[in-house]
């Protein structure tokens, strides 16, 4: 019986460690060839010698289980190595049909202690690395798309975070450049629907080196039971987004975590105002704003987040 993913190219960035090595190991247990890509620095800020070793050991692993794989040691946040990586799928692989963007950094601190480089450090990484990657997949699917006279099978997958939905005192690089990624996605979801491609985000919650801290104060299951924060339970939706199956799924954002998938709508209006003249003025902003606020909770903004299970903070 045919895999869902069977001859189709996947590029997971990010995938020595954590939820990109979950992901990487689903795609290739569906089917896909993949290019395992891993800058492989040690901390989780970004610092320490670049290594080969966290693609390779998973790329190993895919082959140790029978699936086809390579390495890929690169920064996706360099426009030409992130160029390299998409080259390296083609010309392994004939073409690529899946990117998987994972690859991050974190440099907490207050918005008031933030330094310039940690800003822009974290900013480069996440959004502009998920750029760079997009952008050299988009082209290649969309020459793929002329050549052939129609649609091809072209899937991404972003990794944007609840700290985008529910907000992250110590973390406004980590949050904007979440955000940023949304919009990137709903953006390359209009521009690309019309050559096949669908372009979707997800927000998982999982223990990995990047979340060490955040989730020390829930411990492992003793009895042998997955763990409800284990990556494997993010890595089964990514497979599915990347299937001929989830064709209509474009321009979507997910929560996934432990067992639960949830669809995130877009914003809505929760309120309206026009002004009995014909510019506002301060006094009938005043009279029209000040009440509608002070009757609403003041942790409303975060109010909806937890209808989902999402941890604010």
């Amino acid at each position: 019986m045919a895999q869902p993913l069977e001859g189709l190219t996947a590029i997971v960035t990010g995938a020595g460690r954590g939820l990109g090595r979950a992901e990487a190991l689903e795609l290739a247990r569906l089917g896909a060839q993949v290019v395992v890509n891993d800058y492989g620095q040690p901390g989780r800020d970004g610092s320490g010698e670049a290594s080969a070793a966290p693609a390779e050991d998973v790329a190993a692993e895919i082959r140790a289980a029978g699936g086809r794989a390579v390495a890929h040691l690169g920064d996706v946040a360099d426009h030409a190595q992130a160029r390299a990586l998409v080259q390296l799928a083609v010309e392994t692989y004939g073409k690529l049909d899946i990117l998987v963007n994972n690859a991050g950094i974190l440099r907490d601190r207050m918005v008031f202690s933030m330094t310039e480089d940690e800003w822009d450090s974290v900013i480069r990484v996440h959004l502009k690395g998920h750029f760079n990657t997009t952008h050299f997949a988009a082209v290649h699917w969309r020459e793929r798309a002329k050549a052939a006279g129609g649609p091809v099978h072209g899937r991404i997958i972003n990794t944007s975070s609840e700290a985008f939905l529910a907000g992250s005192a110590g973390q406004p690089n980590y949050a904007a450049a979440k955000g940023g990624i949304v919009g990137l996605t709903t953006s390359t979801a209009l521009a690309l629907g019309k050559y096949g491609v669908t372009a979707n985000a997800i927000c998982p919650r999982a223990r990995t080196r990047m979340t060490e801290d955040v989730f020390a104060g829930f411990q492992e299951p003793e009895d042998g039971a997955l763990d409800p924060l284990a990556p494997e339970h993010v890595a089964p939706l990514v497979g599915y987004l990347a299937a001929p199956a989830a064709a209509q799924v474009n321009g979507q954002l997910l929560v996934v975590h432990g067992g639960m998938v949830a669809i995130a709508e877009r914003p809505r209006i929760a309120a309206k105002f026009d002004t009995a003249k014909e510019v506002f003025s301060y006094a009938e902003l005043d009279e029209l704003l000040t009440p509608y606020y002070a009757q609403r909770p003041a942790n409303e903004t975060f109010a909806a987040a937890e209808v989902l299970g999402l941890k604010h903070g």
